[in-house]
């Protein structure tokens, strides 16, 4: 495929969502001119401007609700809801009508993210829709006003005709990094790849870095990707290390999905709030509480962003003849917010220490799952403990060396500091933990992700992520059924130790049986301990060879009618993902079938 002129960089974040680009015909060097897309959006009825972030809020218009036209796109009449900054506004002031968090529920395993359940214990008149739907309408605005900003009528010039790099975090699982990339299908957007949100930050602060990086890290700087955004928490590892005299950056290690960010936050500071209100005499209901979460939201993001401030003001719709102008007016200070969210959120812990786990009751409420112990601090010990013993690290204690931090509750130096002073009391010689300098906390991950499309065009650095283990998938060899003894499996090797994530392999003189039409279980089996084995390769006596049995998929290929059960004969093309999914393709001269392995889990 020919390269498109321009590569794009989409932060579909939980809160807010940027997007940043290169022009590669303007290329005169090896630095690459990245730029900022501002998005045009309604931030008030009648009123389209242009901003560096599009919030990730959808407001579902009731009918006559705004004056005819107000709600008008340059692309969209009467869209019939709303995106960004007037939808989170209004939410705050009509939290029925407001869809927040859909990245979140768009990686809730125990939902049915296809369903329209959005927003979510809306009442039935509300229109609702799905997450998948949610994530698409924001992704749709961007590639609207990409094409009528910057394509203009030039059909070369289409979002949907550029390469384009889509972040997710990297704790993702592999489903919610399909429909992620179904999302901007729909969007209209197919030519996507995914890229994880700490990498895109720690991307991002090569480039600021103007090629001095090697300069602020050396051999053996374990970096802490500490990534705290709207509705998740992310912590990734880069270890700098040498090879043939340069230094060479590597992830070593991911953290899981944790539901835990400024979402979490935003609650913990409208019930402070309401408790102070009570005392005061006045007392919120339900559906006032909901209103008070988008109005602590609003005055915490002011707070973080307007260093200056000492508070902002908080309002709630009221209720009742006691409130003068049918509102309650109160404010949210900076230190007031601090408190909370530092001891709350940040306290002081010890390196052992681990996520309180508590005693869950039998019936709860369906929502998102939300971390149960919402201290990062301890989030972040049992991060690092779980990874102590990387082989990478050829067994030494795992402590970062170095942090940089990304997300947009990382505004708020205070929480900075704690975090680094919680790291620096774990290490034995008390040295000083190096920070490095993020380029924008909103933004670092879409530059970042821009840098990335250029380096995989040979114009800038990459980080190495190749597998940490040899993978292989089971075969059932061919043999005459023998009573009460099934039919031995031997390893397939489809992976080697070490093979780089984004690069792929075929296996071209073989080939299998497949059987589609039915249910079937495939076998992924894994070894650390066989750094020398080679794609094709075949282990009979697996179990003794240092290979062992990984988390089974079970399954049921799609067939023709009538060829149910029917072995098809294929032939097997891998490929090891940016994101760390082993995609297997099996492909035969009328079909092919995808079978997809985490090989991060």
């Amino acid at each position: 495929m020919k390269p498109s002129r321009y590569i794009v960089g989409i932060d579909l974040g939980t809160t807010n969502c940027a997007v940043a680009y290169v022009d590669t015909f303007e290329q005169e060097d090896d630095r690459p001119n990245i730029r900022l897309f501002p998005i045009p959006h309604v931030l008030a009825p009648g009123s389209v401007e242009e901003r560096e972030l599009l919030p990730s809020f959808s407001y579902q218009l009731a009918e006559g609700e705004l004056p005819e036209g107000s709600a008008d796109l340059p692309w969209q009449k009467e869209p019939g809801f709303m995106v960004g900054t007037f939808a989170r506004e209004r939410g705050a002031e009509v939290p029925d009508r407001v869809i927040s968090s859909s990245k979140s529920w768009l990686s809730h395993s125990g939902a049915d993210r296809t369903a329209s359940v959005l927003p979510w214990n809306a009442p039935e008149e509300v229109p609702h829709i799905s997450p998948i739907e949610a994530s698409s309408r924001l992704l749709k605005h961007i590639r609207n006003a990409w094409n009528q900003v910057i394509a203009a009528g030039n059909q070369d010039f289409l979002l949907e005709s550029q390469e384009i790099f889509l972040t997710v975090p990297a704790s993702f699982d592999a489903t919610a990094r399909e429909l992620t990339v179904r999302a901007a299908d729909i969007a209209g957007i197919s030519r996507v790849t995914l890229l994880e949100e700490p990498q895109g930050a720690f991307y991002s602060w090569i480039e600021s870095t103007h090629d001095s990086w090697r300069d602020e890290v050396s051999v053996g700087d374990v970096i802490l990707v500490a990534d705290i955004g709207g509705g998740t928490t992310d912590f990734s590892l880069i270890l700098v290390s040498e090879s043939e005299g340069e230094l060479v950056l590597e992830r070593i290690a991911v953290g899981d999905h944790i539901l835990l960010g400024g979402d979490n936050m935003d609650l913990t500071l409208a019930h402070a709030i309401r408790n102070r209100l009570a005392g005061e005499g006045i007392k919120l209901d339900n559906w006032q509480m909901r209103g008070l979460l988008h109005s602590a939201r609003r005055a915490k993001e002011e707070l973080f962003g307007s260093p200056d401030s000492h508070s902002h003001p908080v309002t709630i719709l009221g209720k009742g003849r006691r409130v003068i102008g049918g509102s309650i007016s109160t404010e949210l200070s900076r230190r007031e917010m601090e408190e909370v969210i530092l001891d709350g959120f940040f306290p002081r812990c010890n390196e052992t220490d681990r996520p309180t786990e508590r005693l869950q009751a039998g019936l709860k409420e369906l929502g998102l799952p939300y971390a149960s112990d919402p201290a990062v601090t301890r989030q972040m010990a049992w991060f690092l403990q779980r990874h102590r013993d990387d082989s990478s690290l050829a067994g030494r204690t795992l402590r970062p060396t170095a942090v940089l931090f990304n997300g947009g509750v990382m505004k708020a130096e205070s929480l900075k500091r704690r975090i680094i002073e919680v790291l620096e009391s774990w290490g034995e010689s008390k040295k000083e933990l190096k920070v490095l300098s993020s380029r924008s906390l909103d933004l670092a991950v879409a530059y970042g992700s821009v840098y990335y499309g250029m380096a995989r065009r040979g114009r800038g650095i990459r980080i190495r992520s190749g597998t940490e283990r040899t993978y292989y998938i089971g075969v059932e060899t061919a043999m005459p059924a023998v009573p009460g003894m099934p039919a031995p499996i031997k390893a397939l090797c489809v992976v080697p130790f070490g093979m780089e994530e984004g690069t792929e392999a075929d296996l071209p003189d073989r080939e299998f049986g497949l059987v589609v039409g039915q249910p079937v279980s495939f076998r992924f089996l894994g070894s650390t301990s066989r750094p020398d084995d080679r794609i094709g390769d075949v282990i009979e006596d697996w179990e003794e060879a240092g290979i062992e049995d990984l988390v089974p998929l079970e399954t049921q290929l799609p067939a023709e009618e009538g060829y149910e059960g029917a072995p098809v004969r294929v032939k097997l093309h891998m490929k090891v993902t940016e994101i760390g999914t082993l995609e297997l393709w099996c492909v035969s001269e009328t079909g092919r079938w995808k079978l997809e392995f985490n090989v991060r889990a």
